[in-house]
Order: structure tokens, then C-alpha cells, then sequence
């Protein structure tokens, strides 16, 4: 094997803790490539800007990455919900200049902390609203709108110094699976993924995205052997060949499902290499003992031919100019950005039915019932919606719950307020919405993305602020 190659140098492992402990420390000396910091890794801003120093000093051009995309999915604010209105919200208000502004806000927020990268936005088109894991997190519906707020969210988070992440390359709108736990396929034509999937990504690119990360799941269309993690059809001949990217290019986590599943995560590594990926991302907990377990499968591969030395050569030296990049703009804090959107302009977003305002003009005590549905592991367990803005719930059921006994929680007299997320897609919310429409009135609200039936009022994402407006909306 070449003595230029460093397995470590396109590893980005994840680890619990609020300080870099010793074996990591190692790492990022011998060359490690970058940290994800996830939720178990922030405690406070002063912190976590003490974590982000001390690997930076290990290794200042190590990329910490972390997955902040300013809504539901905050890492920032996992602990308290997050002030920001999320891709859904800013796509039902179509003012890419807020988006913009937004994405700065977020970024000045990253720059200060000291964090390099933000796993961020998500650039996919929610061609299914049964999406389990895309959903809100998408700017909408229609390519052309979320291409533009694509573009906008890039130009404000890079604005502020922090780099930005186009996800998930060719796109992972139009899956009913979630690659954390399977591997997805979208049957589309490659025509439809053309028109429908790709505009965002070019958009982003076009705005001077610095990365964009992979999805794992299965276009047949595309390349009928590999996910596109590992497809060099898909990341070599369409991303970097056909749309101009020339970027890092990072993998979505490898531990999850729809990369390792069956084969581990030294496996999945090299395949993504191979694939043409440059940044790798193992995941939120990644001990010292894998991450040598991967470096060793990378450099056995190397050395018996089945993967190229110049190949992780390249990706190297993609990994080390975008540290380098970082390295040379940081500075102890960044200048503030206005936040611009309060809890009047997300009001002004929801989708309410006439039936439910007539509901909320009663002067009457409301009852607020919460459907808490699994948190999917891109969201992770974090306050939503009005109970993270102080609301104390009368009641609330999940999926092994009693409907009968969640309905009768209401007092006599009271609105009942139902406060769910997604829920046209769980069969258990449904059953304890009609137990409750049963025994009177009620408004049914759907903080995910909603499906045809079971919300009258809609607010398209579920962060702290969002749930100020919808309390702005209803009332205590």
C-alpha cells in the first residue's frame, strides 16, 4: 500500500460525551478526517465550543460535521426544541430571502460553536406523503419551490463560514421506508427523476454547495445493482460527471440499515469509496475499536486491488482542502444574524379548516391530547411542538395505548386539542382521534406532514417555534 494513503483521513466517526476523550484525541493526530457531533455531544454553547476547540487543536483541519438543519431535526436544540421553523414551514411561506436569512442564523449560530459543517439542508422533493423519515424536513412537494429555497438555505448557512450539505443525492422523497432501517427502493423512471429529484440538487450545487451526501436506497432506474452510496453510476457518472459537482462528497451514516445492513460497516466503507464518496460518515457511535476495524478493512482493500490506492487518494485530498478551507476562515465567534421569522409569520402558514377556527373562537378550557408516535432516528427524542413551549399535556397515548382512556381524559366542557405528527400513518391515532370525536368536540392537529384525512389544521413541522404559533393560533 502507498505510504501517501491514510485510511483515517475520510473517517468521520461519531462518540458519546461532552469532551473528546483520549482515544479520539489520537485519532484526529494520526489524521483522523472529522467528527460528527450529534445531541449526547451538546450540553451548552460554552461546551460545545470547548469540544470543537479541542478537536480542532488535535487536528485543525479535522471537518466537525453536525446535523443541524434549522427545524425538527436540531442538534443544537435537541434538549429544548428548536427556534427555528424548519424546510416545510419556509416552503409554505415561499420567501427565499427569509430562507436565506434563516440559513444565516442557523450558520452564525454553527460558526460560533465552532462547528464546520452542517448535514444540511435537505434538498428532497416529499413526492410521498407517507415519507416516514423525509416529510417536514422537505421544502415541499413541487421541484421548482424547493429548488429555490435549495439555493437560498445554502447561500445563508455558507454565508456565515459553516459548509452546506445537499441531502439526500439523487433524492430520497419518494420512498415509503426509511433507510435507517431497510434499504428503500424508488421504482420512478429515470425520467421522473430527472424532472422531479434532480432540479434541487442542481440548484444547491449552483448556489456553491461545498458537499452533498448520499442517500442509501435502491433507484433501478438509476443503477439496478447498488444503492447509491456505493454506485459509481450515481455518484461518478451523474453527480460529479453530468452535474458538475466537484465538492466532497459525504456518505449518510453507514451504520444505518440501508448501508450496512448484512455486510458491516468496514465493508460499507469501502464500497462507498469505491462508489466515488469521499467523506465518510459512520455514524453517532463509533468506538475506537471500529474505527481501526474500518481503517484496516480500507487499507486491506487497497493493498489486494479491490479498491483503487489513487481513489482514496483523491478523496483524501477532497476531505483535507475542505479542512484546510475551514481551518483558514475560523475565528473565535461569528457576528450575529437576525432571526426573522416569529411565531405570527408560522401561524400564518398552517392549513386550518373553517370548522376548527369556529372551534378555537369558543371561549371554553381546552384539553390538549398528545399522539407521540416513535421518533424517527433522523429527529431523535427531543421536546416538540407546544409541549416544548410549555404546554402540559391532559393526556397522551402512544402506540400501545388505550383510545378509550385517552378520550375520557377530557373534562366535561373542554375543546379537546389533538396533537399528533403524521397522523394519517399510524393506525393507533387514528382509532384514539375517533374515540375522542366520539365523545365531542375536538381539533385535530397534524404537526408532520399531513395526509388527506385527519387534520384540521396542518402546521407542516413541529419545532418550538412552531408550536408558539400554533398556541398563538388555539390558546392555553
Amino acid at each position: 500500500m502507498s505510504a501517501a494513503i491514510n485510511p483515517l483521513a475520510v473517517l468521520m466517526p461519531g462518540f458519546v460525551g461532552y469532551t473528546l476523550p483520549g482515544w479520539l484525541e489520537a485519532r484526529l493526530r494520526d489524521g483522523l478526517g472529522g467528527v460528527c457531533l450529534f445531541a449526547a455531544n451538546v450540553e451548552s454553547p460554552a461546551q460545545l465550543r470547548a469540544l470543537t476547540d479541542a478537536i480542532h487543536a488535535a487536528n485543525p483541519r479535522a471537518i466537525v460535521s453536525i446535523d443541524e438543519e434549522g427545524g425538527d431535526v436540531s442538534r443544537l436544540y435537541q434538549a429544548v426544541g428548536s427556534p427555528f421553523p424548519g424546510n416545510a414551514v419556509l416552503g409554505r411561506m415561499d420567501d427565499a430571502a427569509v430562507t436565506e436569512a434563516v440559513a444565516a442564523r442557523v450558520g452564525a449560530e454553527l460558526a460560533e460553536a465552532g462547528v464546520d459543517l452542517t448535514l444540511a439542508p435537505d434538498v428532497d422533493v416529499n413526492a410521498d406523503p407517507r415519507n416516514p423519515v423525509i416529510g417536514i424536513r422537505s421544502f415541499g412537494t413541487d421541484p421548482d419551490l424547493v429548488s429555490r429555497h435549495s439555493a437560498a438555505w445554502v447561500a445563508g448557512v455558507q454565508s456565515r463560514g459553516v459548509s452546506a450539505c445537499a441531502k439526500h443525492f439523487p433524492g430520497h422523497g419518494d420512498t415509503a421506508q426509511d433507510s435507517h432501517h431497510s434499504l428503500p427502493t424508488v421504482t420512478a423512471d429515470a425520467a421522473t427523476l430527472r424532472e422531479r429529484d434532480l432540479p434541487p440538487f442542481v440548484a444547491a450545487i449552483d448556489a456553491g454547495a461545498a458537499t452533498v451526501m448520499t442517500s442509501h436506497i435502491m433507484l433501478p432506474a438509476l443503477d439496478p445493482e447498488l444503492p447509491a452510496t456505493f454506485s459509481r453510476l450515481i455518484l461518478e457518472d451523474l453527480l460529479r460527471g453530468e452535474l458538475g459537482f466537484d465538492g466532497v462528497i459525504v456518505t449518510d451514516a453507514l451504520d444505518m440499515q440501508g448501508a450496512s445492513g448484512g455486510r458491516g460497516i468496514p465493508a460499507a466503507a469501502v464500497l462507498a469509496l469505491a462508489g466515488g464518496a469521499d467523506l465518510l460518515c459512520l455514524g453517532s457511535v463509533n468506538p475506537d475499536e471500529e474505527i481501526g476495524e474500518v481503517a484496516a478493512a480500507i487499507a486491506a482493500a487497497v493493498a489486494d486491488g479491490a479498491l483503487d490506492a489513487a481513489r482514496v487518494i483523491e478523496a483524501s485530498a477532497r476531505c483535507a482542502a475542505l479542512g484546510a478551507s475551514h481551518a483558514a476562515r475560523r475565528t473565535a465567534a461569528s457576528s450575529p444574524a437576525p432571526q426573522i421569522v416569529d411565531a405570527a409569520a408560522v401561524r400564518a402558514t398552517f392549513a386550518v379548516d373553517d370548522a376548527a377556527l369556529a372551534l378555537v373562537a369558543q371561549d371554553r378550557p381546552r384539553a390538549w391530547l398528545r399522539l407521540e408516535p416513535a421518533a424517527n432516528m433522523a429527529v431523535g427524542p427531543a421536546p416538540w411542538g407546544p409541549f416544548a413551549a410549555g404546554v402540559t399535556p391532559t393526556a397522551t397515548l402512544g402506540p400501545d395505548g388505550d383510545p378509550a382512556s385517552f378520550a375520557a381524559a377530557v373534562p366535561p366542557g373542554a375543546l379537546a386539542v389533538i396533537v399528533g405528527k403524521d397522523n394519517h400513518r399510524h393506525p393507533w391515532a387514528l382509532s384514539a382521534i375517533d374515540a375522542v370525536r366520539e365523545r365531542g368536540d375536538a381539533v385535530v392537529v397534524d404537526m408532520g406532514w399531513p395526509g388527506d384525512t385527519a387534520a384540521d389544521v396542518a402546521t407542516y413541522g413541529a419545532s418550538r417555534l412552531v408550536g408558539a404559533a400554533l398556541l398563538e393560533l388555539i390558546g392555553h
